[in-house]
């Protein structure tokens, strides 16, 4: 019984790696693409596309438990799986209306999908095996940085348009992909509840916030912890929105990089990737729960961030994110420098690693007998600051959008600190 529990968090793993792989591909290249479109009648943006997933996926967790609980998780993960996948399929032969009706289902596939995931998850391991499980499921998905984008540098790399023909191989490849992920739910195998599997009681209780989204208000009223930290909590959505979606494209809109300059928005996304995995890896895994080591790596990340929102700032064009044609006009202060520009991706996602996986860790700490309600506001906000986020980066000069950033990173660090220091009246000294 045990083998097959692992292997259902193995192939649900899997089908996370290889959907998110054709999804993170398709954020970080997307608002280049539709810059590239050679067609009249398509008038969509990809920053809009990506804000409507965003703000459709925040409020979708309100009804997405019932649903799940209605029709499984196994068909809830399929039917998602089937969503993304349109989303996907769109871009081989776009148009207007299909790219933004699959936006707003994929947002609803979203909800489901990560619902399911959770509440399968949890009936496929036992109290003993639950952390480890959820280890092996993120390093699974936080793969799904790197492949994708690879294709992305091996095929445009040298590139200084993208031809359709490349346009529709690409978006075929991480259909495939998308494809592949979904399918392999249906391979998912039914698990049994005995004595060593967490029990039902237990099973509820990480569950009950997603069975009553309405408690999440009750618990924001009734702790003060959640207002503070919800700054914090913008600042994640604004930093999501820019790393996955803004920071490439205007890396691929830099004039100064030539014919490298579409290749890197791949080279970008998976060092992206690899400063998410060797910090969620050293920061996640290494580091114990406590309120010194927690605050510290905030700090760092914070600190992180300022180095590479201030670097971004001298090194690519002010008019990068919102450039009407696919180069920029305008130069940056630096000449534009391509180990810089890498540094930059390598920094941002060190630094949101450094915020999540410690925004997780205080809110297990914090909420340790309500953590799903927890999670559940954390991701909502999150979600809906990304989507605020993403409707303004075709508007706003790159300047304006970084230090939006600086300034709700600084006020969020000092909103984390406030919330471990209330801890003070709730936690007794010794454990510190």
């Amino acid at each position: 019984m045990a083998d097959r529990r692992t292997y259902n968090v193995v192939i649900l793993g899997l089908g996370f790696l290889f959907i998110f792989t054709a999804f993170t591909t398709c954020g970080n290249v997307e608002q280049t693409i539709v810059k590239s479109l050679d067609n009249s009648t398509f008038t969509g943006s990809g920053y809009h596309s990506l804000g409507i997933i965003y703000g459709v996926f925040s409020f979708s967790n309100l009804i997405a438990p019932t649903a799940v609980k209605v029709i499984g998780a196994k068909v809830s993960m399929f039917l998602s799986g089937l969503l993304y996948s349109g989303y996907i399929a769109v871009f081989i032969i776009p148009s207007t209306w299909s790219f933004y009706l699959t936006s707003v289902l994929i947002g609803i596939g979203a909800a489901l999908l990560w619902t399911a995931q959770g509440e399968f998850l949890i009936e496929n391991s036992e109290a003993s095996t639950i952390n480890r499980n959820t280890g092996m499921f993120w390093a699974l998905l936080q793969c799904s940085m790197l492949f994708g984008n690879l294709y992305i540098y091996l095929d445009w790399n040298g590139e200084t348009d993208i031809s359709e023909s490349s346009r529709r191989n690409i978006f075929l490849f991480l259909l495939v992909a998308s494809v592949l992920g979904t399918l392999s739910f249906l391979v998912l195998r039914k698990s049994h509840n005995e004595e060593e599997m967490l029990s039902e009681e237990e099973g509820q209780s990480l569950l009950s916030a997603q069975k009553k989204p309405f408690m999440y208000s009750t618990l924001v009223c009734n702790r003060g912890h959640a207002a503070t930290a919800s700054t914090h909590y913008c600042s994640a959505g604004l930093e999501l929105a820019f790393y996955s979606g803004v920071y490439g494209t205007c890396i691929g809109a830099t004039t100064h990089f030539g014919e490298a300059a579409k290749g890197l928005i791949g080279i970008s996304g998976i060092v992206v990737g690899v400063g998410e995995i060797v910090g969620g890896g050293l920061f996640g895994l290494l580091c114990k729960n406590s309120r010194f080591r927690r605050t510290s790596v905030v700090f760092l990340g914070m600190v992180v961030h300022f180095i590479a929102s201030y670097l971004i700032f001298l090194n690519i064009p002010g008019d990068a994110p919102i450039v009407l044609e696919t180069t920029t006009q305008l130069s940056p202060y630096l000449n534009p420098s391509v180990s810089i520009a890498l540094l930059c991706s390598f920094l941002l996602g060190l630094g949101d690693s450094c915020f999540n996986t410690q925004l997780y860790s205080i809110l297990g700490h914090v909420y340790a007998e309500e953590s799903m309600p927890a999670f559940a506001i954390f991701k909502f906000i999150q979600s809906v600051s990304a989507a605020v986020a993403f409707f303004y980066s075709g508007y706003l000069m790159l300047m304006w959008q970084l230090l939006l950033m600086v300034i709700l990173g600084f006020t969020g660090t000092l909103c984390f600190f406030v919330v471990e220091r209330m801890q003070d009246v709730f936690v007794d000294p010794q454990e510190y």
